[in-house]
């Protein structure tokens, strides 16, 4: 079949590290309850939040990365390089996993608090600890806050037949996933969880916005380009957005709520987040269209200092999300053992975000430090006469040994 997928430039798109920033600072922020700063976050002005833009921006960069390499390699080559992925995604989340149960434990034990076994949904360790730890490794089993990084390792697992098709017939596929999308609605299909129940973000529906990224980041934004710089299009987002606001407001204060008929205000509360509810689709659709319209790719703006603690946090995300969701439950701890007073909430989450900051950065110069760096020696040669530059080279042919410093091969120091 012919390629019909548009290919993105080339170039690093900054905007997809913002964002994916923001996801991780909100996700932490999101995870501590009783804290009045999770209020800057997007799920509380609208049906949409982190989870959605990280599933999003994670199909855009599977798309970004791999689509690439499929077409010049082959798909032996991409959909193996894509199992890689996954295979350090079940790492790091088996790493975090246990890290995460054994610190719930060593607290309920160390202040004699059972109700926190019970709060993050790790009481099967206590009645049966190796069939749940047995089930935490198939994934079934998840802690409270531990389920985003599970439905990404499901998704990139099924992805390579996925992109092999999109990069073919992208609409197509786009339709197809839709399908699955209504038809999962309709039919209630989900993955069970252990002890009992189904998977929290339902990977039959949540798909959508997965294959909705990589559909954007193969053309799909580009062959739209005339609908989303239209004017009815930008007073719809506007009223959609507004709409939202107001729904989103109703649910969070009674008292407003009651100022709407019944069959509307339950029509959006509780906001059905497990099945990614239609109204929630298309409110974070919304959102794409509007930073598509109004943050170009080469927007000056990304390479304001302000950003760049959200930008590294969103480059090194992987790390930075599992930091943020231990940080998270430590935070909410913390709250929990002190006053929980204002000053205790904006501090507990300054020094989280703090924190993922320090590791985003610390990881970004210790990969800089792994790649090989210009000798001195041959720095100091280009900035001599070309006469003397020669000279020096014909000196060094003659005598320098074949494993000294002056010998080896330099590389400049890419962009990570």
């Amino acid at each position: 079949m012919q390629i019909q997928a548009i290919l993105p430039g080339k170039g690093r798109d900054l905007r997809l590290d913002l964002f994916r920033g923001v996801a991780n600072w909100a996700i932490y922020l999101d995870h501590i309850p009783d804290n009045v700063v999770n209020w800057i976050t997007t799920r509380n002005y609208g049906f949409s939040d982190a989870a959605d833009l990280f599933v999003f921006i994670s199909g855009y960069t599977a798309s970004f990365v791999y689509a690439k390499m499929m077409l010049e390699r082959g798909f032996i080559v991409g959909g193996t390089r894509l199992t890689k992925r996954v295979w350090q995604l079940y790492v790091a989340h088996i790493v975090l996993f246990v890290i995460y149960i054994v610190s719930i434990g060593y607290v309920a034990q160390r202040f004699s608090d059972p109700d926190i076994i019970n709060e993050f949904n790790v009481a099967g360790l206590v009645d049966s600890p190796i069939e749940t730890l047995r089930q935490g490794l198939l994934l079934k089993f998840k802690p409270v806050n531990l389920d985003v990084l599970p439905l990404y390792i499901v998704l990139m697992g099924l992805f390579p037949p996925v992109l092999w098709l999109m990069l073919r017939r992208p609409d197509a596929v786009m339709i197809g996933s839709f399908a699955l999308y209504f038809a999962a609605r309709e039919f209630g299909w989900n993955l069970p969880s252990y002890p009992s129940g189904t998977w929290y973000f339902n990977p039959f529906c949540w798909q959508l916005l997965f294959v909705f990224g990589a559909w954007c980041a193969l053309g799909g934004t580009t062959r739209s380009r005339s609908i989303i710089n239209s004017r009815p299009m930008l007073w719809f987002c506007i009223a959609y957005m507004l709409f939202a606001l107001v729904m989103t407001m109703a649910g969070r204060f009674s008292a407003f709520g009651e100022l709407f008929p019944t069959w509307l205000y339950d029509a959006f509360n509780p906001n059905d987040k497990t099945n990614l509810a239609p109204y929630r689709f298309l409110h974070f659709a919304v959102l794409v269209v509007l930073v598509i319209r109004f943050v170009p790719k080469d927007w000056k703006g990304l390479e304001w200092p302000i950003f760049d603690p959200l930008i590294k946090c969103g480059q090194q995300s992987l790390a930075v999300f599992c930091v943020g969701v231990f940080l998270s439950f430590v935070g909410h701890f913390e709250l929990l053992m002190s006053s929980g007073s204002l000053l205790a909430q904006i501090i507990v989450s300054v020094s989280g975000i703090t924190l993922m900051t320090v590791v985003a950065h610390y990881i970004t110069w210790s990969k800089k430090q792994d790649k090989p760096v210009r000798p001195a020696v041959a720095k100091t040669e280009a900035a001599q006469p070309a006469g003397l530059a020669a000279s020096a080279s014909t000196v060094a042919a003659a005598g320098t040994d074949v494993g000294s410093p002056a010998a080896a091969p330099s590389a400049g120091a890419g962009q990570t």
